[in-house]
């Protein structure tokens, strides 16, 4: 069984940082291709940030370019996601994905985690 387990989120004032964490346990991680989703409250999900599974590839949506990072660190099944100059239109929980299926990860993920909320105040 795949768990995938964020933490690091909460309550931040606008231009603060916050670094997501995604464990994840079970197959081998590298053969996942993980990534962030975010769903704000009466929004649908959207893709914030993508990595392949062994790297570097890395793809970001539009409205978060230039001010998150993600990142995985194979060797402790780990996905990170650092979100620098955050803004109010940030705040929604974020959820870490993985896929083993495909090279990318999208919105049908094989698994998906429980997520974490950031709120980030004007």
């Amino acid at each position: 069984q795949v768990q995938l387990v964020e933490s690091g989120g909460g309550l931040v004032q606008a231009g603060g940082s916050l670094r997501l964490s995604c464990a994840v346990s079970g197959r081998t991680f590298s053969s996942y291709a993980m990534g962030w989703f975010r769903q704000a409250p009466g929004k649908e999900r959207e893709s914030v940030a993508d990595i392949l599974r062994n790297g570097p590839r890395i793809y970001y949506a539009d409205y978060v370019k230039d001010r998150f990072t993600i990142s995985r660190d194979n060797a402790k099944n780990t996905v990170y996601l650092q979100m620098n100059s955050l803004k109010p239109e940030d705040t929604a929980v974020y959820y870490c994905a993985a896929d083993s299926r495909y090279i990318r990860v999208g919105s049908h993920a094989e698994y998906w985690g429980q997520g974490t909320q950031v709120t980030v105040s004007s």
